[in-house]
């Protein structure tokens, strides 16, 4: 009986230091790919394949950072309520256009296979997009926040040395300033493209 309990002891501690201890970045996107990657290959619709991908996008992407980044000075100007309404608004808008997107693609398959430690908050994972006889190699570089090392999280993606948050806050730029900066305008255009 006292060996019994010693060996679940020992297999319960086991499995909790297992789950505290960090998970490398590039390790952390190449099971994300590869998470994405299965799903995209079953014989399932879109919209169910786009809803496990937004589940996979809601655990490893830090939505919330990169919205507020698109909003770029304009955020500091924002009231509480403003705030509140721009990331449930950003959430829906970066979970369809993510998911639709991805959803087209059937056979992606994604090569780690480098790492840059910038800082302690940030690394940049470097991996491939393996080309086919339809699409072209495509390098594809992660920007992920490391400031929780047991919680790692995406924060852009760098294609082909294009950033997709800076396009992004490029185009929510525009949006505001053709608009006199009101962040209305904003709104309005996230929730007409979340009706769609």
């Amino acid at each position: 009986m006292k060996d019994k309990r010693i060996i679940l002891t020992f297999l319960i501690y086991l499995f909790f230091s297992s789950n505290l201890q960090s998970m490398e970045p590039d390790v952390f996107v190449q099971s994300t790919v590869n998470r994405a990657s299965e799903i995209l290959t079953k014989n399932v619709s879109k919209d169910t394949k786009m809803k496990d991908l937004q589940n996979i996008a809601n655990e490893t992407v830090d939505i919330e950072g990169i919205g507020f980044y698109t909003l770029g000075a304009v955020r500091k100007t924002l009231n509480e309520e403003q705030k509140k309404k721009y990331s449930k608004l950003f959430h829906s808008y970066f979970l369809i256009s993510f998911s639709s997107r991805l959803s087209e693609y059937t056979n992606p398959e994604i090569d780690v296979y480098d790492k840059e430690v910038l800082n302690q908050n940030y690394t940049i994972v470097k991996s491939l997009l393996k080309g086919t006889k339809d699409r072209p190699e495509v390098k594809i570089d992660w920007r992920i926040y490391t400031k929780n090392p047991n919680n790692p999280l995406i924060r852009d993606l760098i294609i082909e040395g294009l950033s997709l948050a800076r396009t992004q806050k490029e185009e929510f730029s525009s949006i505001l300033n053709s608009n006199g900066g009101n962040i209305n305008a904003l709104f309005k255009t996230l929730e007409e493209f979340s009706k769609k």
